[in-house]
């Protein structure tokens, strides 16, 4: 049976899995986590490697024993219980996940986050920093992707240049966390264009109860991405309720704004030409994870949390920070 370190022996910037189940039982068995499956003529057992797995979402039809829990919080390993495709988020503890339990996360990224989070105006700051780093990473990224460079998602396009250049003026700009919103919503509204246009959806609206494949694949992914961001502000032992700009009361919404720095470089892309290809959700789920990983996405978000934690210098004219 593997023992407590060896399941932390990965580190989770570096694991790989991300799984969402449906119709099956999870549960502990010879020193493993399974998942059950019930067929016709016969059960069959599949092995989940938790000490590889940043976090399980557990869509309709699923159970989970007391057993094989134990061993996912042994792992660091978040849960979720999910509806159907991964959304809506149905049940979970420290607001977002149910969290493994673990007395010996850092302090230090906890202490420095609330060095400036009571002061509105540095609050505002890092929500900006973050906001630029989603802006870098998607012009980075979508420089480099060759698939979708394929699809005709490349950063050096003049309508992508200009969105991204002029989101980034508005951020700069931004007065208040209502007008970074503001901001945010319009770049991600021309980004959504651009998609639809690349992929021959046509005229397309975001509406998260929106059937068609476009919307029901942005919903899973943004899931999957909510994951990641869960399971990067467990191992840095920050709450998720000391958010920097989603969230009218703040409540769980730091797991949106970390999520952000990915979402629309990866899944935005992805959920369009997933659609236009009349893909499963498994096969949209599983090109969102090999995306995740071949372009460091956790990674990312781990050092975006940990420099504003951290490599932060406050002084009479504000704030400073390493830019990606």
């Amino acid at each position: 049976m593997e023992q407590l370190t060896d399941l932390k022996a990965i580190l989770h910037s570096k694991r790989a899995n991300i799984y969402y189940l449906e119709k099956c039982r999870v549960m502990q068995k010879d020193g493993r986590v399974l998942y059950l499956t019930e067929a016709r003529d016969e059960n069959q057992y599949w092995n989940i490697p938790i000490a590889n797995t940043t976090c399980l979402l557990l869509g309709t039809g699923t159970s989970i024993t007391q057993a094989a829990m134990r061993m996912l919080a042994q792992a660091g390993v978040m849960v979720g219980f999910s509806g159907g495709g991964g959304t809506p988020l149905l049940m979970a503890t420290e607001i977002e996940w149910f969290s493994p339990q673990s007395e010996y996360r850092p302090t230090e990224y906890l202490q420095g986050w609330m060095q400036f989070w009571f002061d509105d105006t540095k609050r505002l700051q890092v929500a900006k920093l973050f906001q630029l780093a989603r802006i870098h990473y998607l012009k980075k990224l979508w420089g480099k992707d060759q698939d979708l460079k394929a699809e005709g998602f490349d950063s050096a396009s003049p309508a992508i240049l200009g969105a991204l250049s002029n989101g980034a003026s508005k951020i700069q700009a931004a007065k208040n966390v209502s007008n970074l919103l503001q901001g945010e919503a319009e770049l991600t509204k021309k980004l959504y264009k651009y998609a639809a246009n690349c992929t021959n959806f046509g005229d397309f609206t975001r509406e998260r109860d929106n059937t068609d494949l476009a919307n029901v694949f942005l919903n899973h992914g943004n899931y999957l991405a909510y994951g990641l961001a869960a399971t990067t502000l467990w191992v840095l032992g920050i709450p998720h309720g000391f958010a920097v700009m989603h969230g009218k009361t703040r409540r769980g919404a730091l797991v949106f704004d970390i999520a952000d720095l990915i979402k629309d470089a990866i899944i935005l892309p992805w959920a369009f030409i997933s659609a236009k290809e009349n893909a499963t959700e498994q096969e949209f789920r599983q090109q969102c994870l090999q995306a995740f990983t071949n372009h460091k996405a956790l990674d990312f978000m781990f050092e975006q949390v940990k420099a504003a934690a951290l490599k932060t210098e406050w002084d009479q004219n504000g704030f400073r920070i390493e830019t990606p």
